[in-house]
């Protein structure tokens, strides 16, 4: 092979990022050309926001052929719903919030009480009652694989049946990244484009394209609270439990969600360059190391996702 045909190959060659990129866009678009009603799950976490950023480019010079849906459970952080309701401004998006207070004030669920209570289970109920409301056939959510045993078993397309339920027995072979999105009125898919990237390409692909977030993933002072191994923030939400005493530290959120189950890390990275070096050298992933949700059971996760969870 001549030099000139040896540029020329290596010219057609893509990046790791650029292979995830292409595969995302790849289910976007298998999406909007399959589905009638299709949603973005949109939290205004990293991992959502990568998403929007891809069906963004996806689809541009358009926009997105469909809203996003933020299911609030009212324990979120200050800083996330200001973001969140930016970028929605910012993109011309239509952004459907659907509550979990609502449905306590409908007595659909049972708040908890205590110094451990959470609204994050709560969650479940909410969404299926917006994707019912919405008559969404297929529902894009940020989850990857790495994140959690329960959540590797998933596909791409991961079918639910009528009340909402993920059986894993149940999901569908996708050979050459075939997919099948067949299902029956009241049923729907859930969606997964980021399922083949890692915590570290997600950074490095927030790095590379300059793409913006809450600050709360970046380093910054606040109080924290140690509880079960993790630093949880010390916020109106959480009621400390006897003998915890807030005090503060530099942190950083490798997770964003409910604020009284989402944990930080003692951190100094400030850019997502220096974010980047620090995930590379970690054996955890964010879910394992930040999310007290996940330690209910040893098939926590698993389990709420058959009653529905994301």
């Amino acid at each position: 092979m001549s030099q000139h045909e040896k540029s020329t190959a290596s010219s057609y060659e893509l990046s790791h990022s650029d292979t995830l990129e292409a595969e995302s866009a790849h289910i976007f678009r298998e999406v909007a050309a399959t589905f009638e009603r299709p949603v973005l799950l949109f939290s205004g976490g990293k991992d959502s926001v990568v998403m929007l950023h891809l069906a963004a480019k996806a689809f541009w010079p358009a926009p997105p052929p469909f809203p996003v849906l933020h299911i609030d459970t009212g324990h979120n952080f200050d800083e996330v719903i200001e973001f969140r309701d930016r970028t929605a401004e910012r993109l011309g998006l239509r952004l459907i919030v659907a509550r979990v207070q609502d449905d306590i004030d409908a007595g659909r669920v049972v708040e908890e009480t205590g110094p451990r209570a959470s609204r994050n289970r709560l969650q479940t109920t909410t969404l299926l009652r917006a994707i019912r409301e919405g008559g969404y056939d297929a529902v894009f959510g940020g989850a990857r694989r790495d994140e959690e045993k329960a959540r590797a078993k998933e596909r791409v397309f991961s079918f639910r049946d009528a009340d909402g339920q993920w059986d894993p027995r149940a999901q569908r072979p996708e050979l050459w990244n075939l997919y099948n999105g067949r299902h029956r009125r009241g049923e729907h898919i859930r969606v997964f484009p980021l399922s083949n990237w890692t915590e570290l390409d997600i950074w490095t692909y927030i790095a590379a394209e300059g793409i913006d977030l809450p600050p709360l993933y970046y380093a910054h002072r606040r109080p924290v609270v140690r509880r079960d191994g993790m630093l949880l923030a010390h916020t109106r939400f959480l009621t400390t439990d006897a003998g915890e005493e807030p005090f503060e530290a530099t942190v950083r959120f490798r997770t964003v969600g409910d604020a009284t189950c989402t944990g930080c890390v003692e951190s100094t990275a400030v850019t997502p360059e220096q974010v980047v070096a620090e995930v590379a050298a970690t054996r955890v992933t964010e879910r394992g190391a930040t999310r007290a949700d996940d330690r209910i059971s040893e098939a926590g996760m698993e389990d709420r996702k058959r009653e529905g969870y994301f």
